[in-house]
């Protein structure tokens, strides 16, 4: 489908709360997952998609999520100005039903813009499982707005949604959208009032409200959680991401490359490109298609596409959810709440993806500890797939990298957390009923969460090479590996290790596949090989999360939480080092 957008599209808004199904609509009613950008002036993304709603073209925008009227968050302001600025022919809100009445109040804040309103009661599905029934007629009634049923994730209710949306298209005139009031506390208190009076009425039978069940109980209580966090772990991350992953299929990749793709491509280049110094940028050591994108496909590509398999899996069936609540308590220790699980646990897929997500985050304080442990700590997937396939043939090498890199977190977070100033951090969350999770979503997540990742890695991987390739004509590439050679010696390290951590300059994941080569040629002992993966995960963040750090916490606190990053990981690996030469532990 054509995503130019014309100036003649109507303008549909989704708007509402977070974890209400909107993105889900989204795609019920583009046919795409996600399509975004960021919102001008801002780091705020905004999915925009095109669809054909009976005969108007029009441009679906499903909007951050938006609490009320008067923001708190970036992400609320955008969708604020969203609705001002851009003027939309219809607003789509979209509320979890089971949550009628403590949704309803954005709905009468909305009426305020003088706008065209549908209102969307989502997970009716569920509402309905829960002992409640709506009668949606009353409910449209009493509030003057067209109001639907739907099971996004079935796409039930999807084409009464349109149908709807066409006839508020009909209207020939649309009215100017009025300004928000400001805050005003009476005001508030007289939306919650009307909310709990209309849901009374329009509700037709309430239960005392959805219970956990025994496997939430489980999935929350430490008892139960941490070894079932652990299973998922063990199972999802080091046997199938690690060891099939980056074991099994990164080998099969790798040995058709090297058997087959890199002969042709050295033989087409000797060919066509007689000129050694050029010759060697396209299958040269660190050539394009040689080192480059063989990188990126053989290496990265099966360990990321299975990580956001598996992340999509666990997403899809409201785990995270009760992954925030049970490591609130924990996180509270490092300056955290609960909140900042979903940031981390992304950062395994991409940490400059993470480092944008800790914008939802509501304190400054929280967002400069968690931008700073992403930063340090989380290796992305084709980071830490590398360094699980890496690891697995020696379980005690492995089980001393997850140790350290946990206690690091662990320390450098507390002591944030105790000279940070601002206050601590509190932490509410709604937890939703287990999914069984959709195999469309699951594919959908994955496919948009691919085409982000690699349309952002692949040009790095080769605008690396070129950059490595300029650098050795010019001698700088021998210039900086010679300046790495005495802390890579008192980190006990060949001199040969100073590649790898060049191009973890680049991308931490360029640097993990440079450790995967060199490990294939048995150039460490496992004392050296423990070192190089622990130094190389708290190495500095890689050049697309480091600009992102500076576009969102200013650039002196980019800089700032970059030198912190590279004194410690050097630190580290020389305090590992003399711990091993002194101790005579060898691994």
């Amino acid at each position: 489908m054509d995503t130019v957008k014309n100036a003649a599209d109507k303008k549909i808004l989704l708007v509402g709360q977070p974890n209400v199904g909107k993105s889900v609509i989204f795609g019920c009613l583009t046919g795409r997952y996600v399509t975004v950008s960021n919102y001008p002036g801002t780091t705020v993304e905004v999915s925009r998609g095109r669809a054909k709603i009976g005969q108007n073209n029009c441009e679906i925008i499903d909007t951050p999520g938006l609490y009320s009227i008067f923001p708190i968050t970036e992400e609320e302001n955008v969708t604020l100005r969203l609705i001002e600025n851009e003027s939309p022919d219809v607003i789509v809100q979209v509320i979890d039903a089971k949550n009628l009445e403590r949704m309803l109040p954005l709905t009468f804040q909305l009426m305020l813009s003088n706008l065209p309103l549908v209102l969307v009661l989502n997970m009716f599905d569920e509402t309905l499982a829960s002992g409640m029934t709506i009668d949606t007629a009353l409910l449209s009634e009493i509030l003057q707005i067209p109001v639907i049923a739907t099971v996004a994730i079935t796409s039930q209710g999807i084409g009464q949604l349109n149908k709807i949306i066409e006839e508020k298209l009909k209207s020939r005139l649309k009215p100017a959208p009025a300004s928000f009031p400001k805050f005003s506390y009476d005001a508030m208190k007289n939306w919650y009032d009307k909310a709990r009076g209309i849901t009374d009425r329009a509700v037709k039978k309430r239960d005392s409200g959805r219970k956990l069940t025994r496997l939430d109980q489980m999935l929350i209580s430490p008892l139960f959680g941490f070894p079932i966090l652990a299973l998922v772990l063990y199972f999802g991350l080091y046997q199938f991401v690690g060891v099939f992953g980056a074991g099994t299929v990164v080998d099969f990749l790798e040995g058709g490359f090297e058997k087959y793709i890199n002969p042709a491509l050295a033989n087409l280049a000797n060919s066509y490109i007689p000129w050694p110094v050029f010759n060697s940028l396209f299958v040269g050591e660190y050539g394009i298609f040689t080192l480059g994108i063989r990188y990126a496909v053989a290496i990265i590509l099966p360990i990321v596409s299975l990580f956001f398999l598996v992340f999509a899996i666990i997403e899809d069936s409201g785990y995270l959810p009760r992954l925030s609540f049970l490591l609130d308590r924990s996180f509270k220790k490092i300056g955290l709440s609960g909140r900042a699980v979903i940031p981390m646990i992304l950062g395994l897929g991409c940490d400059t993806m993470a480092t944008m997500v800790t914008r939802t985050l509501p304190t400054s304080r929280e967002r400069i500890i968690a931008t700073l442990l992403l930063s340090l700590c989380i290796p992305c997937s084709a980071q830490i797939g590398v360094i699980l396939g890496l690891l697995s043939a020696t379980p005690i090498v492995l089980l001393a990298w997850l140790a350290i890199i946990i206690l690091i977190f662990v320390v450098i977070g507390a002591i944030l957390a105790k000279v940070m100033p601002g206050d601590k951090p509190t932490f509410i969350i709604e937890i939703p009923p287990l999914r069984f999770p959709q195999l469309s979503n699951i594919l959908k997540k994955t496919f948009a969460r691919m085409k982000w990742y690699f349309g952002e890695i692949v040009p790095l991987f080769v605008a690396a090479s070129i950059l490595i390739w300029l650098c050795q004509l010019t001698g700088f590439f021998n210039l900086m590996t010679g300046a790495l050679s005495y802390p890579l010696y008192l980190m006990g390290l060949p001199a040969k290790a100073a590649p790898v951590f060049i191009f973890g300059f680049f991308r931490r994941d360029y640097g993990a596949a440079g450790l995967y080569d060199m490990h294939k040629e048995h150039l460490f002992t496992n004392n050296q090989l423990l070192i190089a993966v622990v130094v190389l995960t708290l190495f500095l963040p890689c050049i697309t999360q480091f600009l992102i750090t500076i576009k969102e916490r200013g650039i002196k606190q980019g800089i700032g939480i970059s030198a912190f990053v590279l004194a410690v990981a050097f630190g580290v690996g020389m305090l590992l080092n003399f711990i091993f030469n002194y101790s005579g532990i060898i691994l």
